[in-house]
């Protein structure tokens, strides 16, 4: 099966792996997702009975996008009894209802259920899955993967130390952990073992040999069982021959190699055999376990952090990667978020395809793309954002998805702007802002004083006219923004065109002058239309460059 090439999708990941166009069977050979369940945005009950009674059971989460409804019937149906099931599937997602009830939990796991069986589905017979997920649902998860990838392919429980330890925790343990369940599709998954540095208290314990230098070193046996003997291994060495079960480990020409290196290790006592020294910087060292508390807490990264809820560290990804895939493998993250399993997929030279919800990550990965790597959208492909003004059109409509600020947030990142007065969780949309009319900025800076100044962004999706923009340019004066631009799906008026003529210039010392209040259109947009300011922008933290000779352009100012 053919693979595909790099590709950002907008949409439900459920109608997009259900589209065989997009996802044939076995066309995938690692899979990744960190679900959008525990994001630290607000807390729900998710033990609490939809009818609204109350339950015995109640486990505290964070918010949640899941809710026993008419879709949730419709998905468990095609599960327990539709097309996409299958009995062990039918039996573990009929009890799960049987034990929880119809709740938000159930909603998500019958959710989740219909996903991984797609994501099976798609991936090839060497591939492998990482589900990343915390405790709150952990265990009933794994029953269902258990279910869709058959018990005999589980192999590993991985314990990942997302944090450093908390102070204030009450009467409980504190949280540090995150799970993640690693499955394999048949016992033929690609595995290149990994492994970690030795700690030095086992150092100091098991090498406990010094030689001339200082160096630590262990002792190994040089001879092997004679059930494994070859006829490279038979021979006299030194005027010494291995006991009459054993034969030498290595052939003549190594054992010579090892000497003339100075790895062979004489006893003093005569007649005893001699042994091969190991050194620690020589070995691979352990290999990895299911305990990783060696990747530091995203916290401790600045340099990497881009302030998304729920950013993994990339070094994160970067081993996943590396273990259960090889060169030009096709990686698929179908909860993409910030991107960054993409970035560390680019970054190892595989191929990947990313799927999301909102057009707000979307956008944030596009950013990251072309911030590390250099990379804009034509070096990979993007399917499911607008591409002209009837798409737009559409996007502006569809309520029935959030339509409103998902068409927003794509028109922010049409200029990279960072959407100011939201938040965002599963494609919901969150309260606006204290400033009516504020949607997003960008940030420059083009002075000595280095302090940011504020292009204001507004957003228009229905009828225009000359009162909307005296009311940003008040609202501008509000902020004192430097810069105003007014975005509009429909073509802007003379009037408007006035008004935004009359708020004059913004001058910049460095850069000369810019008009302070811009009409941009949705379609000039799409032609390439671009924002008339300062090129400095600081709008979101960048992802550092991955290649090590680009160079990074520092604006300078004299003093």
């Amino acid at each position: 099966m053919s693979t595909p090439d790099n590709i950002l999708y907008y949409g439900d990941n459920l109608d997009i792996l259900r589209n065989h166009t997009y996802y044939p069977n076995e066309c995938v050979d690692l899979i990744y997702l960190d679900p959008p369940f525990n994001s630290a945005r607000s807390y729900n009950v998710l033990f609490k009975d939809e009818s609204g009674r109350a339950s015995e059971a109640q486990i505290t989460a964070f918010e949640d996008t899941w809710h026993w409804g008419p879709q949730a019937e419709h998905t468990y149906r095609d599960l327990v009894a539709g097309d996409y099931g299958t009995p062990r599937v039918s039996k573990a997602i009929g009890a799960l209802r049987d034990l929880l009830g119809d709740n938000q939990m159930m909603a998500y796991l019958v959710m989740m259920a219909a996903r991984l069986v797609e994501l099976h589905r798609v991936l090839k017979p060497t591939g492998s899955l990482y589900l990343h997920c915390d405790p709150t649902a952990s265990h009933y998860l794994k029953i269902v993967l258990d279910a869709i990838f058959d018990p005999r392919n589980f192999r590993n429980e991985i314990i990942w130390k997302r944090t450093s330890a908390h102070a204030n925790v009450g009467k409980k343990f504190g949280a540090v952990h995150d799970t993640i369940f690693f499955y394999s599709k048949t016992d033929r998954y690609t595995w290149n073992a990994q492994h970690t540095p030795y700690e030095q208290e086992y150092i100091d314990t098991f090498f406990d040999q010094i030689d001339e230098q200082g160096r630590r070193y262990a002792r190994r046996d040089l001879t092997a069982s004679m059930q494994r003997a070859s006829k490279g291994q038979l021979y006299e060495w030194k005027g010494i021959r291995p006991p009459a079960s054993r034969c030498w480990a290595f052939t003549k020409e190594n054992m010579d190699e090892f000497d003339a290196l100075g790895r062979i290790h004489y006893p003093k006592k005569e007649g005893g055999m001699p042994r091969l020294k190991l050194y620690p910087e020589n070995l691979p060292g352990n290999p990895l376990q299911d305990v990783w508390d060696d990747i530091r807490p995203l916290h401790n990264l600045a340099s990497e952090r881009l302030d998304y809820p729920t950013q993994k560290p990339v070094s994160l990804l970067e081993r996943i990667i590396s273990v259960s895939s090889k060169p030009g493998d096709t990686i698929l993250d179908p909860f993409c978020g910030c991107g960054t399993a993409i970035a560390a997929a680019q970054k190892l030279g595989r191929r990947w395809l990313g799927i999301d919800i909102t057009h707000l990550s979307i956008a944030l990965q596009k950013y990251r793309l072309q911030d590390m790597f250099q990379l804009k959208p034509g070096d990979y492909r993007i399917i499911g954002e607008p591409e002209d003004l009837h798409s737009a059109q559409a996007l502006a409509k569809d309520s029935e998805n959030d339509g409103r600020y998902q068409f927003q947030w794509w028109a922010l990142s049409l200029v990279r702007a960072k959407p100011l007065g939201q938040t965002v969780s599963g494609g919901r949309e969150g309260k606006k802002g204290s400033d009516k009319g504020v949607d997003g900025v960008i940030s420059f800076i083009d002075d000595a004083s280095g302090k940011p100044k504020e292009v204001l962004v507004q957003v228009k999706s229905g009828k225009v006219g000359s009162a909307l923009i005296r009311e940003f340019r008040g609202t501008m004066e509000r902020r004192k923004s430097a810069i105003g631009v007014f975005i509009t799906l429909e073509p802007p008026t003379r009037d408007m065109e006035a008004e935004a003529a009359a708020a004059g210039y913004y001058e910049s010392e460095h850069f000369g002058k810019f008009p302070r209040v811009q009409i941009l259109s949705i379609e000039q947009l799409l032609k390439k239309a671009d924002v008339n300011m300062p090129r400095y922008q600081v709008t979101f933290k960048q992802a550092a460059r991955v290649k090590e000779d680009s160079k990074t352009t520092v604006l300078m100012f004299e003093t």
